[in-house]
Order: structure tokens, then sequence, then C-alpha cells
């Protein structure tokens, strides 16, 4: 699917469909730089236990956005989950968190874009919330929503756009 995230603002922004820009605070790791799907949210901090089983599910064009309460004490995505995202069918990831692995990560055929990178992995014993809205970078995310991402930034909208 081709898409530009400037070309989808230029298009959609300021009709009916609702459209929001994340601010720039995400780099990007994976191997893929521009993805899209629909959303499905996570919301843990410093836990990757729930974010494992999520990953494990076959999933098409969906990309799933973790909040993981901007902490820079530790990374929950590494290269084994991007493995089994990418695996499993799963576009991208964003994480409102850190990540480790990175350079394993820019190997593999997904989208990854963090905050930043941290050694220490996280806890894993399965605590947080799934499919509830989560806000953070200027965005309300809402499973069902429809993300867009390139080397240009991050929209979301709630109808599918392309």
């Amino acid at each position: 699917m081709s898409f530009r995230t400037p070309d989808l603002c230029d298009q959609f922004a300021g009709n009916s469909r609702h459209l929001q820009i994340a601010d720039p605070v995400f780099k990007s790791f994976g191997g893929v730089h521009s993805f899209c799907g629909r959303v499905t949210t996570l919301k843990t901090f410093e836990d990757n236990g729930l974010l494992r089983l999520v990953l494990e599910e076959k999933v098409e064009d969906r990309v799933l956005v973790i909040d993981g309460g901007g902490s820079h004490r530790c990374a929950l995505f590494g290269g084994d989950l991007a493995r089994l995202a990418s695996d499993n069918g799963w576009k991208g990831i964003i994480v409102y968190g850190c990540i480790r692995d990175s350079l394993a990560i820019a190997e593999l055929p997904i989208g990854v874009r963090a905050i930043h990178t941290h050694p220490m992995k996280s806890h894993q014993r399965g605590g947080g919330d799934r499919d509830c809205l989560i806000t953070f970078a200027g965005v309300n995310f809402r499973t069902g929503s429809y993300l867009y991402a390139d080397e240009d930034g991050v929209v979301v909208a709630d109808d599918k756009l392309v």
C-alpha cells in the first residue's frame, strides 16, 4: 500500500474524517520505514508479559500501539518480540517507551517506532490493559482506528484513508 503522510494530511485534514498527527517524538527502528494498519492498543508499564500474548496472535494489517508510560528505565520490546510480531502478520509497532536489540530489529520486515533504546529488559508479570483508550504524543489512540507511519510522521484516522 503506497501512501505519504504529508499527502494524507493535505488530502484529509479538515474534512469529515477525524485526523490526528502524533508529536514528533518517535525514532524509526524497524526494517520497514513506511507502514499502516488497523490499531490494537495496549497499556502496560515496564511489563511485557501481556505484550507477548498479543503478538502471538495471527493478524492481518494490524499495528500495535503500546503505551509504556514513556519509561526510560527498561525496554518493553526487543528482537525476539519483533520477530514474533513479524512472523504473525503485524505490520508495525509503536512504543511509547524504549526498545532494545535495535540492530536485530532493523533487519526484520516490520515497522517499529519508539522514543528510545535501553539495554535492560522489562518484567514479565502479565499486567496491563488491552483495547483501551490510550493517549500520548498528542494523540488519542483507539483500537479499530487506522495508523499511517512513514519517515515524515505518524497519522491516525478514525476511518481507513487508503
